[in-house]
């Protein structure tokens, strides 16, 4: 029975579209099928084109929501007596949006200063959908006991805290400073405020409403300022301002700003990481500087000029590498006092078109939420999905619980640097960065990177002379002397690669910018296969929107016998399955069952056979072509009988040159997140980066490399 939970505000600037598809996204870490509905849409500040929440939900999550009704049309429905035909449209966009679903997230309208009817409507549209309800406050400028009020009165609306029907609530926004202080501002770098965390305990304490055993508090939400950092472009429409370049303006975030009203030198400590100075245009010494710090490593969020002054031309052409690399220039009409007050202005809503700031959100709110008792109030599908959420969030726990240590060769490369800073943060791995120290910590700090505690530098310098005598032993069959060995460990991976084959380090992770062929020689030189593998192949995790598939072998090997294609097959299904996918494998070819001859589809017929006889535990089909194996309606009609078609999970494609066309027009036509290449069939757990990886991409990267390390190990104990 499908269950539906409506979300309903308490007042303003609760948050209210952030905790929803927050919400879904818990939801989809769970692999619930869920939806979502706006029945009725609200528009705020300066928005246009898309309403807000279902086109988010629609870019993050994948789901595609009905269009919600306009509020000038239910305003008008209510004002000539048309209510009960209302309802009777919300509930046909309520059943388009649901569908299948388990769970539907349903969002309720925001509270309007003197117009009460909004409340009601609420309360109207979670009757008619028969819906739990969910209050959403923040504290904003309220004390505790005004909060608490604010609470109960909602509460009363939908029956009051004791009512079966009303869940309990969330709570936004917790420990977050002065409603002032949330908005962008114009701050001395000495200026501060205390973020405080409370626990539920404290909150009980403060909140007497939360008292009551049947009204929960479903979720605590705690401040985090980087979630509000406006792009740098964001600004720009705020301001109406126009841009001398606009360089990453839609990529930058602007975490702090600083007014110069100073001389230079006494500045030039605010030149940070997300920073965006604002000056009049005719200080060019502080533009200079700017460009300077940009030029030396730190993305500046951008130089905002005042008072629609410019600088002249020849400035300009003097900071034009500045600006190449990305630096965000604009000019404000306004004067620096107009522009800060502007500035202090700006909403906190994320912008329709912010992804990937709404997506950070979604992953903050999911993190805090009580996800378990809301499914359990459902009766939920028993054949769970592994939706990209979930498998994204499986990665992080199960990395988490393995603890191990991955060694990082490429050390000073800026993006590694960032994700071995999370991964240590988050308790994914514990990363060894090679490289000069120096060097690492002037890149972290340029890039406004605070390395945890824990995180370990180690200078190849001081440490190569220690496998020089180790690597010679492992290579002494190919005539290896000292003098050669010293010279291939000058090269990171090399010297990595060592220090996996001595058991120093647990995994390895390259190629943000080295090759497939620089990562993967080494290993197969020093690591070797496993004693059970005949080769290495490699695999992509594919976050489609709805799940995740796996496709192999799209990075390694050319062209594949039929006993190796097999393999491929049997290393594949392994892999899906340790990552919480249960494989059902489709042996990929141009044709299915026996309608096609010719040597490459006796190939995959081939392997299909060996692969089943190999091991008759796993589930594979083939040949099978990509849309029989894929799509229901397809399969039913040309391979009805199959257990893999129409739901295959693993794509095993004949050869490189098919499975690295088809996973590359995947990536890009469908715009699909991938992660890999993962290679299968090394003693010790080695993986490679596109060299176009996000830092996001090397995170995941190498959660999967912790998580194949304690297989490796927990596979040799057996």
């Amino acid at each position: 029975m499908q269950q539906s939970f409506f979300l309903a505000p308490t007042g303003t600037s609760t948050g209210l579209t952030s905790v929803c598809l927050g919400l879904c996204r818990a939801f989809e870490r769970e692999g619930v099928r869920v939806a979502f509905c706006k029945p009725i849409a609200q528009v705020f500040g300066n928005d246009s084109g898309p309403e807000r929440s279902t086109h988010l939900i629609r870019e993050t999550v994948g789901l595609q929501p009905a269009r919600p009704l306009d509020l000038a049309y239910a305003q008008q429905m209510i004002a000539s007596g048309q209510e009960d035909r209302l309802m009777e449209e919300v509930i046909q966009i309520y059943q388009q949006s649901a569908k299948d679903a388990d769970i539907v997230v349903v969002e309720g309208l925001v509270p309007l200063h003197n117009e009460n009817y909004i409340a009601r409507l609420n309360v109207r549209i979670a009757k008619t959908l028969d819906s739990e309800v969910i209050l959403v406050t923040a504290k904003n400028e309220y004390s505790s006991a005004q909060l608490n009020e604010r609470i109960k009165l909602t509460a009363s609306l939908y029956g009051g805290v004791n009512n079966q029907k009303l869940l309990g609530c969330i709570l936004n926004k917790v420990g977050a400073p002065p409603r002032e202080l949330q908005q962008v501002k114009a701050l001395d770098e000495t200026d501060s405020f205390e973020i405080k965390s409370l626990s539920v305990e404290e909150i009980q304490r403060h909140i007497p409403v939360f008292d009551n055993a049947n009204f929960k508090i479903l979720g605590s939400i705690h401040w985090n300022p980087s979630l509000i950092a406006p792009r740098t472009l964001d600004v720009a429409r705020h301001l109406n301002a126009e841009f001398l370049n606009e360089g990453n303006a839609s990529e930058r975030r602007v975490n702090s700003i600083t007014l110069c009203a100073r001389t230079m030198p006494n500045m030039l400590h605010t030149l940070r990481a997300g920073t965006l100075v604002v000056t009049p245009g005719d200080r060019d010494d502080i533009f200079l500087a700017a460009c300077m710090a940009s030029m030396n490593g730190t993305p500046l969020a951008g130089v905002l000029f005042t008072g629609g002054l410019k600088p002249k031309g020849e400035v300009l052409e003097l900071c034009h590498v500045a600006m190449n690399s990305g630096l965000p220039v604009l000019v404000s009409e306004e004067n620096t006092f107009l522009t800060a007050q502007m500035l202090n202005e700006m909403s906190n809503e994320v912008p329709a078109d912010d992804v990937g700031r709404m997506e950070a959100v979604m992953d903050e709110v999911a993190h805090s939420l009580n996800t378990e008792l809301l499914t359990s109030r459902a009766v939920v599908s028993q054949e769970r999905r592994l939706s990209p959420p979930a498998f994204r969030h499986t990665l992080v726990q199960k990395a988490h619980a393995a603890n191990r240590r991955i060694v990082l060769p490429e050390g000073d490369e800026p993006r590694t640097i960032q994700a071995a800073a999370i991964c240590q943060e988050k308790g994914i791995a514990n990363c060894v960065l090679l490289g000069d120290p120096e060097e690492i910590h002037r890149i972290a700090e340029n890039q406004g990177v605070t390395l945890p505690e824990g995180i370990e530098i180690l200078n190849p310098e001081d440490i190569r002379k220690n496998y020089v005598e180790p690597m010679v032993e492992l290579r002494k069959h190919k005539g290896l002397t000292p003098p050669a060995a010293e010279a291939q460990l000058e090269d990171t991976v090399v010297l990595a690669t060592m220090m996996l084959a001595l058991d120093e380090v647990d995994g390895l992770v390259s190629g943000a910018v080295h090759t497939t062929a620089n990562t993967i020689r080494p290993a197969l030189q020093l690591i070797k296969t496993n004693p059970d593998s005949s080769l290495v192949s490699s695999i992509f995790f594919m976050l489609l929107p709805e799940q995740v598939l796996v496709y192999g072998d799209c990075a390694v090997n050319p062209d594949p016998t039929a006993d190796q294609l097999a393999d491929i097959a049997i290393q594949s299904g392994d892999s899906a399955k340790a990552f919480g996918i249960e494989p059902k494998i489709a042996m990929i070819s141009y044709s299915t069952g026996q309608s096609g001859t010719g040597l490459d589809v006796d190939k995959v017929r081939e392997a299909t056979k060996l692969a089943k006889e190999k091991r008759p535990d796993l589930i594979i089909d083939g040949p099978l072509q990509y849309d029989a194996a894929s799509v229901a309606s397809v399969a039913n009609s040309k391979a009805p009988d199959s257990p893999v078609a129409g739901r295959a999970t693993v794509f095993v494609f004949p050869d490189l040159n098919t499975g690295n066309t088809t996973y590359k027009a995947v990536q890009r036509s469908a715009n699909v997140v991938s992660i890999g290449p993962m290679l299968q069939g090394l003693r010790k757990p080695v993986n490679d980066l596109s060299r176009g990886a996000l830092v996001e991409d090397i995170v995941y990267t190498i959660a999967l490399t912790a998580i194949q390390a304690s297989q490796f190990e927990n596979n040799n104990q057996n």
